[in-house]
């Protein structure tokens, strides 16, 4: 049985358990059943108010049953949407979970995107005591997702001239930023409101629950469409350092993607919420520069990576990303806290 029809079976069977609304508006329709994503990392299909999910080829059994665990947690509550019960099963090989459907993000009115909502969602999943929740939870995965997007540049993109600019800000990262050694809680710091520089290290103080993936599209409302938001995708959920949730958005500001006005907003909002990851009243990027700098050339890595394998030349927001790494490799050395590692 192919991923999309064994996920469709898994969806109705979501969509019509006991409490769900009846009789079922999708089974009416001709067209009952919809594809949200089929990527190698992941295939969503939708029925009705439910979804269901075949997780990534590879995925770690235990940490996948932590991590749901973790999101059916009352803790969470608010926080995460929970997903559905639904019989173990895989298809091909692959863990599928199932999930209620919520309104995403509308990539077409870029003016009412919920950042502030997504910075106090953050704060508020940092803040949950992660010694009260099942486990063991595995690491945040944000080092090893920054080393899989350079492999997926080298094979892919490795001869493009770019492609060595992504590369030596890769080697200016600290062998913890590139998944070589464990990650230490906090990170090093950066210039004021500019591009991130490889500079000396500190520390936010503890373990946190981490993302691990933050970005607008793992953000849906639910109930829909004008419930309250949540954080959806708990396929990198896991302790770390916090930084690296905020770590996104900081690339975009640094790299001019991101207006200094939206990231005053998205840090203000988690400030507010006390949020751990940064102080309150003083400069964030101690915490965030290594975080930062490391979703630039995950970014670009990837950026690159696509437009070749598209047989293009990078877009203008690609290129944005390529040329914050070639400013980070560019620093002088008297700039730097600790050699490259």
């Amino acid at each position: 049985m192919s991923v999309v029809r064994e996920l469709a079976l898994a969806a109705r069977i979501a969509a019509h358990l006991p409490g769900a609304r009846r009789p079922c508006p999708a089974c009416r329709r001709d067209e009952d059943v919809s594809v949200l994503a089929d990527r190698g990392d992941g295939v969503v299909v939708r029925h009705g108010e439910a979804v269901a999910k075949a997780h990534a080829p590879g995925t770690d059994q235990n940490g996948h049953r932590a991590r749901l665990a973790v999101a059916s947690h009352p803790l969470l509550a608010g926080i995460l949407l929970p997903p559905l019960p639904l019989d173990a099963r895989q298809v091909h090989g692959r863990p599928v979970t199932a999930w209620p459907y919520g309104a995403p993000v509308n990539p077409e009115d870029p003016d009412a995107a919920p950042w502030e909502e997504a910075a106090a969602l953050l704060a508020r999943l940092h803040r949950v005591d992660v010694t009260a929740l099942p486990g063991p939870l595995p690491p945040m995965r944000g080092p090893a997702k920054v080393a899989r997007a350079l492999a997926r540049m080298e094979s892919v993109a490795g001869e493009h001239r770019a492609a060595a600019v992504v590369r030596r800000a890769w080697d200016r990262l600290p062998a913890r930023a590139r998944d070589e050694t464990p990650s230490p809680v906090g990170d090093a710091p950066a210039p004021r409101g500019g591009t991130p520089s490889p500079r000396g290290e500190t520390s936010s103080g503890r373990d946190a629950l981490c993302h691990g993936d933050l970005h607008l599209g793992q953000l849906v409302r639910h109930p829909a469409p004008s419930g309250p938001w949540l954080l959806i995708d708990v396929d990198d959920l896991g302790v770390g350092d916090p930084a690296w949730d905020l770590a996104r958005p900081a690339a975009w500001y640094a790299a001019g993607l991101l207006s200094p006005q939206v990231w005053q907003r998205f840090l203000g909002a988690y400030t507010a919420e006390q949020g751990p990851a940064v102080p309150a009243d003083s400069d964030p990027w101690p915490q965030l520069d290594v975080p930062a700098r490391a979703l630039t050339v995950q970014t670009a890595g990837l950026s690159l990576a696509r437009a070749v394998a598209e047989r293009r030349e990078p877009d203008e927001v690609d290129q944005m990303m390529i040329d914050a790494c070639a400013r980070m490799a560019d620093l002088p050395p008297e700039l730097e806290f600790e050699p490259p590692s």
